[in-house]
Order: structure tokens, then C-alpha cells, then sequence
């Protein structure tokens, strides 16, 4: 069916709405905006749903969120017959959230489902959180997570609490696909199985975080430390406030501009706490008060991004590794010194995160496991270990992290609470967190990770991904930056192939669209198209020893010009 044809048979559905009959006869008058909105289907990933919102099958709107939510019922009612069925529903900040969220209880409802329901915005995580606490057997959260204010999301979540993996995941792909018209869709919505939710989950969240901490709450009181919080328009301000006060934090500041939640997000380009552009005004406020600490979340809740004073007592910006590996070595500080490990705990990154993690843990002879990339498989590497090993924590270079395993996703809540609390430890030591990192580097290395991302979007732009990955798989480089390639891991066929011997390992992973490139002197680059976004990015990872803390600039500026040898050499392929 040609796109021209999939705008016709919509137009046929009776249960297409008059405004939206009316916003496809618009479009066909632009060929090319019609061919956009209608050439394929919305592809419903492992994660779920994410597009530009709009009318047509290749866009986030109420009829394809109700589409994929009558695939992913079909499939719940398979896996758990003469079961009644529960799930739990939450969405963020962003615009048509609600209708979406309206339009996800009513499907699943008309399909027999109980519905619990979060009468309004909150975090993924608490979504994730109230899955497991309710005993549901899956949930939805509607969101975007950090892309820009045109685009809406639907994420889908077994009853562990995590977003779906194998063989959950393909075989509602398989379901949400079979789902060829809106008139397969039940929308006769079933008031008495839709229940809104208290602030009792709230509150049970809220308990399980603060147990996590490590310090007293006193001690973390008498820092004084100054934290100044943005929620960038999101759904933090629901929680993460609470979060910090129950830590015993008092000194709180909340940026007033970005405390309202707004889908619009009008003080940022993208509501992304990775870009600094995000965190500008949180920045101003925190140098106008002379603040310790600045913490900004997405609008879903589930990244942070963090900045702190350096060594000139200027705020500086911490990238997504950094945070991890002060998280990781903070805990595992305070787990050694109270005495709580005892042999079977481990930690978790992914296979691009920096590997001083992996350093740090073997360090306090701590098993640190890898993972592709997502949340979802640190989640599952969790469920697998859960009756015979300990979480302790875990993280990726993408500004995500989860401590302690009551939630199965990364959770910007905790994290915020965690970070400020081993901001006020490094304080106790008058020390910044840039000297504590400062610190694991002359110990354990200085590693340098570097990442680009090559956008190509639309429909030529998909191909145009597929193609350089068709590249790199069959001419892969033997050299980069005049070094030799040693290792070229394939994570789609699962197979570690080494250079100079020949020799074929077998990877246990499950398969994904990823390949590595080692070098001779240690360095790793990894490369994978976005599952959310329209592009493909390239991860740099680099290090070396840093013997003395006044070769710091020295060693970062070598570093930073071996990525971009490394990036000059790769891109030339392609």
C-alpha cells in the first residue's frame, strides 16, 4: 500500500474524527508533506513509540497510540490468560500528554485490562516503580523523554518494571503490527476498570529513595550545601524536590523559569540536560547565589545533568561518564566503609559508558557487568541476578543512572538525591566534585570519551544510516589515526573478531545494530544508529596515566586531539 492509498484507507475509518479527516484533506494538498506523514507505519520498537506528533501512520496522534496500546493489550491477554489484567499509566509534560494518556486507558479498558491511572504528570520511573509495588502486568508511559517539543512518545513496560526485551518485545512488535486499521481498535472505554492513583504510590517512592542513602541526613544537613534544581518544564518538580529535602537538604533554590510544567519548553531549544544550552539559566542562578551544585532533569525524569565548581570555583559541566563514575566510586566507597560488601554485589554500565568504571569496580573487587545499550538490559541483567547477587548500582554516558534495583529504569530522582549527597561527602573533605574526580583519575587513569552524531533524517535519511553500517561491516578499517585495528565486535551477528590471530569469539548478548572498532594503544570506538532519534552516533573512549594532577591540561589536550584524529580517520570511510 503506496502512502497515497494508507491516507485513503484512514479516511475510510468510521472512527476517524471529523478535525482529523479534515487535517489529512489539508495535507494532501503537499505531496511531500503527505508521503512523510503516510509512507510507513510508525515503527513500534522495543521501546515503543517515538515520532513527531500529527496526523498520519508515521506520526505520534491519538489513533496511532491507540493502535499500538490494542497490539500490546492483545499480547497481555496471550501471555496471562484467565488472568485479570492490570497495567498502570503515567505520562510528562508535553503537549497532547493527556489526551494520549486518555486515549491509551480507554483502549485498554475497552479491552477488559484495569487501568490505574496517575491523575497527573509524573516521572518514568515512578512509573516503573508503581508496576512492580501494584503487581501490574505492565504499564505505559507517555513521553519523549529529551527530544525536542515536537515530538511525543509511548514507552511500554513488562510487569518487572522494565521496558520490554526478548521475547516480550518482538512478539508485541508482532501484535502492534498485525494491527492494520483503526477499526481493529476498541475504543468503548470501560469506566469502572480505570482507577486514579492517590499520592500513596508518591509517598512509597519517596520512602524507598531516601533508604538509599548512605550518610545521615544530619550530616548531609549540616553541609549546608546550596543545590539549585531545574526541572527544565518537566516532570521533576513533581518529586525530586521532596526527594532532596528527605535527604536532609534545605538549601534548595528552584529555577522559577523552568519550574512550570510547559510542552512548549519556551526557555530552552531542546529539553535536554546533556546540552549546556538546557542548563544556562540554572547556571546563572547558581553563580548569582554562590550555589554548590546544580541539577537539571528532563521533562520524563529519568536523566540529570549536573554541574559543579572546578578547580577556579567557576561551574563546570559534567558529562553523563563523569557522573557515573562519581556515582559508582561514591558508593562503593560507602558500601567498603559500612562494611556491606561481602563478595556477591556488582555494578552495571553499558558498552559505551567509560570503562574507569570497570577499573573502579575491580578495585574493590566488585564485579562491574556490561550491557548494550538502554536501560532495559540493565534491568535485565537485574531480574537474572536478583535472587543470588547485589545491585549496588548503575549507569550510561547518557545522563541515566539507578541506584539500588526497587526501580527498572534509570531514575533521575534517586540520582539527584545521591549526587548532591556525595556532593555534600566531598564537601565535608573541602573538595569539589572535580576534585574527587581529579582523584579517581591519578589512581586509576584518565579516561576521555568523546561522542558525534551524524542527523540524517526522513526516509532518506534512514537509508542513508543503513547504508554506512552496510560499509564499516564489510570494507571495516584496519587502521585508524595510523593505529591497527585489533578487535572489530559486531554486536548483529554477535561475533569478536581479532585482527591479528583471525580468531572468532562468540559474543552472549543479544543482537543489536552496534560495531566496535579497538585499537593497538587500548582506544575503542563504538558505533550504532539512534533507536529514538534520526541518526547514528560514534563513541570515542580514550585514556591514559596522569602521574601528576599539573599535567591535567596536558593530558586532556592529547586526548581530546587523539578523538579527533580517531573521528577524522572513521568519518573518511563514509
Amino acid at each position: 500500500m503506496n502512502f497515497k492509498e494508507k491516507a485513503e484507507s484512514w479516511l475510510k475509518s468510521i472512527k476517524l474524527s471529523a478535525i482529523a479527516r479534515q487535517q489529512i484533506e489539508q495535507l494532501k494538498t503537499n505531496p511531500l508533506a503527505l508521503e512523510d506523514a503516510f509512507y510507513k507505519d510508525l515503527a513500534f520498537g522495543t521501546g515503543g513509540l517515538r515520532g513527531v506528533m500529527g496526523i498520519g501512520s508515521n506520526r505520534i496522534n491519538e489513533y496511532t497510540i491507540a493502535m499500538a496500546t490494542q497490539g500490546f493489550a492483545n499480547y497481555l491477554k496471550e501471555a496471562f490468560p484467565n488472568e485479570q489484567i492490570k497495567v498502570v499509566i503515567a505520562h510528562d509534560s508535553r503537549n497532547n500528554a493527556e489526551l494520549y494518556t486518555l486515549a491509551t486507558a480507554e483502549v485498554f479498558s475497552a479491552n477488559d485490562i484495569f487501568v490505574y491511572l496517575f491523575r497527573e504528570l509524573r516521572p518514568t520511573p515512578t512509573l516503573s516503580f508503581a508496576i512492580r509495588t501494584l503487581q501490574c502486568h505492565g504499564g505505559v508511559v507517555l513521553t519523549a523523554s529529551h527530544n525536542p517539543k515536537e515530538y511525543n512518545g509511548y514507552k511500554a513496560y513488562w510487569n518487572d518494571g522494565a521496558q520490554l526485551i526478548a521475547p516480550h518485545d518482538e512478539q508485541i512488535i508482532n501484535n502492534v503490527k498485525s494491527i492494520q486499521s483503526i477499526d481493529e481498535v476498541k475504543f468503548d472505554k470501560k469506566n469502572e476498570l480505570i482507577k486514579y492513583l492517590d499520592d500513596t504510590i508518591d509517598n512509597q517512592y519517596l520512602e524507598m529513595i531516601t533508604s538509599l542513602s548512605l550518610n545521615s541526613s544530619q550530616k548531609n544537613k549540616t553541609s549546608n550545601l546550596g543545590i539549585v534544581f531545574s526541572p527544565i518544564h518537566g516532570t521533576g518538580i513533581t518529586l525530586v524536590p521532596s526527594a532532596l529535602e528527605n535527604f536532609g537538604f534545605e538549601n534548595i533554590t528552584i529555577v522559577s523559569e523552568q519550574a512550570q510544567p510547559n510542552g512548549d519548553f519556551p526557555t530552552v531549544n531542546y529539553p535536554n540536560p546533556e546540552e549546556a544550552e538546557a542548563l544556562k539559566i540554572a547556571l546563572k542562578t547558581a553563580e548569582d547565589i554562590n550555589a554548590d551544585l546544580v541539577l537539571a532533569t528532563d521533562p520524563d525524569a529519568d536523566r540529570v545533568g549536573v554541574a559543579a565548581k572546578n578547580a577556579n570555583q567557576k561551574f563546570e559541566l559534567l558529562n553523563g561518564n563523569q557522573t557515573a563514575v562519581l556515582l559508582i566510586f561514591y558508593l562503593l566507597t560507602k558500601w567498603k566503609e559500612n562494611g556491606k560488601l561481602k563478595g556477591k554485589e556488582y555494578v552495571v554500565k553499558t558498552i559505551v559508558t567509560t570503562e574507569l568504571i570497570s577499573a573502579i569496580a575491580a578495585h574493590f573487587k566488585v564485579v562491574c557487568l556490561d550491557t548494550l545499550t538502554g536501560f532495559k538490559y540493565i534491568a535485565e541483567k537485574i531480574r537474572k541476578l536478583e535472587k543470588t547477587q547485589t545491585f549496588i548500582g548503575g549507569g550510561e554516558e547518557s545522563y541515566g543512572y539507578l541506584i539500588g534495583d526497587q526501580v527498572r529504569d534509570k531514575d533521575a530522582v534517586m540520582s539527584c538525591a545521591m549526587i548532591a549527597e556525595l556532593t555534600a561527602w566531598a564537601k565535608k573533605q573541602n573538595k569539589t566534585l572535580f576534585d574527587v574526580l581529579l582523584d579517581i583519575w591519578m589512581e586509576f587513569g584518565f579516561y576521555q570519551e568523546g561522542l558525534i552524531s551524524i542527523i540524517k533524517k526522513g526516509k532518506a535519511g534512514a537509508q542513508e544510516i543503513k547504508q554506512i553500517m552496510k560499509i564499516l561491516r564489510k570494507t571495516p578499517p584496519k587502521f585508524l589515526n595510523n593505529l591497527l585495528v585489533t578487535d572489530i565486535i559486531d554486536y548483529s551477528n554477535l561475533t569478536h573478531f581479532k585482527t591479528k590471530t583471525k580468531n572468532i569469539i562468540s559474543i552472549d548478548s543479544p543482537n543489536s545494530n552496534v560495531l566496535q572498532f579497538i585499537i593497538e594503544d587500548g582506544s575503542k570506538i563504538s558505533i550504532r544508529p539512534s533507536g529514538t532519534e534520526p541518526k547514528i552516533k560514534i563513541y570515542f573512549s580514550v585514556h591514559c596515566l596522569l602521574k601528576n594532577k599539573s599535567e591535567l591540561k596536558e593530558k586532556k589536550d592529547q586526548l581530546d586531539s587523539k578523538i579527533s584524529k580517531l573521528s577524522k580517520s572513521l568519518l573518511e570511510r563514509f
